[in-house]
């Protein structure tokens, strides 16, 4: 199968475009390498196994033209900064609803009749039911989650019209090798600036759960095996889940690190659009086959030392350097 890979150079959409050349499947990643690496890309590039497009998601003239023979689309490439909406509000505008849009229409015009679209469980706002289902009616938060959710919807009206099959992923966070974006991150990078003292946002008993890259992976691969349904929204998640405090005292624990003292900004959500619990329903992909495997701590603990032993991505990603 030919695959277009938006975002394909970050780090769970190279880590996809390696599953799909282990697979034998034909790549094009499409990426104007803004928050992601051509160095994740290196061993495919160096075989020969992916082509990259370097440009903008919302040149549709250059998505047109990489979009040409592709039966299938996998749409990672989006702003990932659900705080950077207050400062920037039409960020999200642009790179979640309308580069969606250009997607869409760039596989109306070439005929392609497969997306696979990576939407987020921050589309469920502050949600009072836990596991939260697919099924959860929200009132929207951010305008990130907004925006994720706007694209679901152009995505099922596309695939009504046009009749293409759709799978939207509501993820929770995930962590794991290549990761560059986040809280475990942020520690870090924190933890270096200051071993003695760490900022945790909120009051630290924020509860999330995280999945990390191989089993986001393998989900992803579950679901379009074995689910047949025109449109599928589906949550991939972990099923237990972690506190702000637990996941400071292991990235402390794998940095070397003691007698840290935490600082804590208060109040019960880290940020405005922040949920302060967040425990998806997983039920739908795991009758889909897919059962995780790495337990949380131990993602973490796998995330913390790939950037402590890759350096420049902690560099590079402050920077922007691709």
């Amino acid at each position: 199968m030919k695959n277009l890979v938006t975002g394909g150079a970050g780090f769970i959409g190279s880590h996809l475009v390696d599953e799909l050349v282990r697979r034998g499947d034909q790549v094009i990643v499409y990426d104007n390498l803004s928050t992601g690496f051509r160095r994740h890309l290196e061993i495919a590039l160096d075989q020969n196994a992916v082509e990259l497009v370097h440009a903008d998601m919302l040149d549709q003239d250059k998505l047109n033209d990489a979009m040409r023979g592709v039966e299938r689309v996998f749409h990672l490439a989006a702003n990932a900064d659900v705080r950077g909406g207050r400062a920037n509000t039409l960020v999200d505008l642009e790179q979640n609803i309308i580069g969606t849009h250009r997607v869409l229409e760039a596989m109306r015009i070439n005929g392609a009749k497969e997306i696979v679209f990576t939407s987020s469980a921050t589309v469920y706002g502050e949600p009072d039911i836990f596991p939260t289902p697919e099924t959860y009616a929200p009132l929207q938060t951010s305008i990130y989650g907004a925006s994720k959710l706007a694209a679901e919807a152009m995505i099922q009206a596309y695939g009504e019209y046009f009749g293409i099959r759709s799978f939207s992923f509501r993820f929770v966070s995930w962590i794991g090798e290549r990761y560059s974006h986040g809280v475990v991150f942020d520690f870090i990078k924190k933890l270096q600036a200051n071993p003695r003292k760490l900022e945790i946002l909120g009051d630290g008993n924020q509860k999330k759960s995280y999945l990390h890259v191989e089993d986001g992976v393998n989900a992803i691969c579950k679901a379009l095996d074995n689910m047949k349904d025109l449109k599928n929204v589906v949550n991939l998640g972990h099923s237990d889940y972690l506190n702000v405090v637990d996941l400071a005292n292991i990235v402390v624990e794998e940095m070397g690190l003691s007698g840290v003292e935490y600082d804590f900004t208060g109040g019960v959500r880290g940020w405005l659009g922040d949920s302060p619990f967040v425990h998806l329903d997983i039920s739908r992909i795991r009758n889909a086959g897919f059962e995780p495997h790495v337990s949380i701590e131990e993602g973490i603990r796998r995330t913390v030392r790939y950037l402590l032993s890759n350096q420049w991505l902690l560099h590079d990603r402050a920077v922007g350097t691709t």
